[in-house]
């Protein structure tokens, strides 16, 4: 059992404490419902400042190299510490981790981003902004599977899954409404303002109700698994997100290869720390276990599928069809609101286990095909809003997947291994996310060629020629499905 104390306690625990009554009962969903906001903020933050980036250019004269690292720093450091985040966690405490996690993104929300007088100081703020939302999105996980009753976590996933969903998708509305506002002529800032009084009411609020949790016999971190495994996953996730943007230098294909004798090292070192009786940054064994095996495979390819539609649509709707930034958000909303409804919707389901997610994965890819085939065939009669039916599919398809796909991947793990799988699967999001934009980014624009902004054609022909790789993409999760371990096969035997 996870060591549990009272809201507010901090204090290490010699034996575990049983929860209470109030934290089997309602308070559970008070703690996850506080926490969740932590998790839609960390999410948001990935894709709201999409829409500032043309207007960070120009009141900061930013050159294109600063508005990249502006943009991939966040993801970045959030990237390569979401391990170590939850491992930490796991030591001292899920709630510790949350507050200073959030303490620390809110904080480089307003002392340096939206106070940034250059773009060097909102480059190092964005940075830090990734390192808190790196130790507070792990514990999320955490508190679902410490907390919330066995039967009832489908539910908390569903919620999870939504407020993932929402705040990805929302992340161009909200932004480009609070752009378009110019409130007191403030331009940009508003989107790191708004952070600011979300984060300090979610600080009070988690101080005084989440209770605090720990790993069973958590030990001292894993030092020198945690130095090798940051250089292998900056080896790989680096030139993923800054390679596209520098055109594939030699630099970026070096550090790929190079992530691959890294990712060994690290495997090397974790084993032998585990060989000497120490505490490894990540057992080695969860993956020769199939539901987890099986389960982080199927993560790394949805969310490949769902970041690269985000940057391709992105594109078309700007740049192709001549929309601005609340135009493009003003599309995606039926995608959203599909994606919520599905994931509340499937946390409901439970009971009819795997032909959820295999429900998803066809009508998502329904939607996929849907969208390359309309948007192959419009040419210049292409606009935006052809795409909604199709663009709700998908909506629907991946919230029906992903939320019943979170709870198959943490549902089998022990709660001294809890913080440990949280972080490998926060990385795998963010990895499949990264690998999926990378390579959509090298179909689109290679289709793309010259063509010049507002080419409707060409742009559309372009949206087709990528959303190939997704409609693959959910034909090999379709696949792979029938692999994940039924649970409500096994309830029926």
């Amino acid at each position: 059992m996870t060591h549990t104390s009272p809201a507010g306690t901090t204090g290490r625990h010699t034996a575990p404490v049983r929860p209470s009554a109030r934290q089997t009962g309602a308070a559970p969903w008070r703690a996850l419902t506080i926490v969740l906001v932590g998790a839609f903020m960390a999410v948001l933050d990935t894709f709201i400042v999409l829409v500032a980036a043309p207007a960070i250019r120009a009141d900061l004269h930013s050159s294109t190299a600063d508005v990249q690292l502006i943009l991939a720093g966040y993801q970045l450091t959030y990237a390569l510490a979401l391990i170590t985040g939850a491992r930490l966690g796991d030591r001292f405490g899920r709630k510790r981790l949350f507050l200073t996690g959030m303490a620390l993104f809110t904080l480089a929300s307003v002392g340096c981003c939206a106070l940034a007088p250059g773009s060097g100081s909102l480059i190092a703020a964005r940075l830090f902004q990734g390192l808190g939302a790196a130790a507070m999105f792990p514990q999320v996980f955490a508190v679902i599977q410490v907390l919330i009753p066995e039967g009832k976590r489908p539910k908390a996933f569903g919620a999870l899954g939504a407020v993932i969903g929402l705040a990805t998708m929302s992340g161009q509305l909200v932004g480009g409404l609070l752009i378009a506002a110019d409130l007191f002529g403030s331009s940009w800032r508003p989107v790191f303002w708004v952070n600011v009084p979300v984060g300090v009411v979610t600080l009070l609020l988690a101080g005084r109700f989440v209770p605090e949790s720990r790993a069973p016999r958590a030990r001292r971190l894993d030092v020198p698994g945690a130095v090798v495994l940051t250089v292998a996953l900056s080896l790989l996730v680096v030139p993923l997100v800054e390679g596209r943007a520098y055109g594939w230098p030699l630099w970026a294909w070096i550090g790929l290869a190079a992530s691959v004798p890294a990712f060994v090292a690290f495997g090397l070192v974790e084993r032998q720390v585990e060989a000497r009786g120490g505490a490894p940054l990540v057992r080695l064994r969860l993956f020769a276990e199939r539901p987890f095996a099986v389960g982080m495979t199927l993560v790394v390819l949805t969310y490949a599928g769902i970041n690269s539609l985000f940057l391709i649509l992105s594109l078309t709707l700007q740049d192709g069809l001549g929309l601005d930034a609340l135009g493009a958000g003003l599309v995606y909303t039926p995608l959203a609101v599909a994606f919520f409804a599905a994931s509340l919707i499937a946390g409901r389901l439970a009971r009819f286990g795997r032909r959820v997610l295999q429900l998803g994965a066809l009508l998502g890819g329904v939607g996929f095909l849907g969208t390359l085939l309309l948007a192959a065939r419009a040419g210049a009669a292409l606009t935006a809003w052809e795409l909604a039916p199709a663009l709700v599919l998908v909506g629907a398809g991946n919230g029906l997947l992903v939320t019943p796909l979170l709870n198959a991947v943490l549902g089998t793990v022990g709660p001294e291994e809890v913080g440990m799988a949280s972080g490998v699967l926060s990385t795998g999001q963010q990895i499949g996310g990264a690998v999926g934009v990378a390579v959509v980014g090298i179909l689109y624009y290679g289709a793309l060629g010259g063509a010049a902004h507002h080419a409707v054609g060409a742009y559309g022909q372009a949206l087709a020629a990528a959303v190939a790789l997704n409609v693959a993409l959910s034909a090999a999760i379709s696949a792979l499905l029938p692999l994940l371990p039924d649970p409500a096969a096994a309830r029926r035997a």
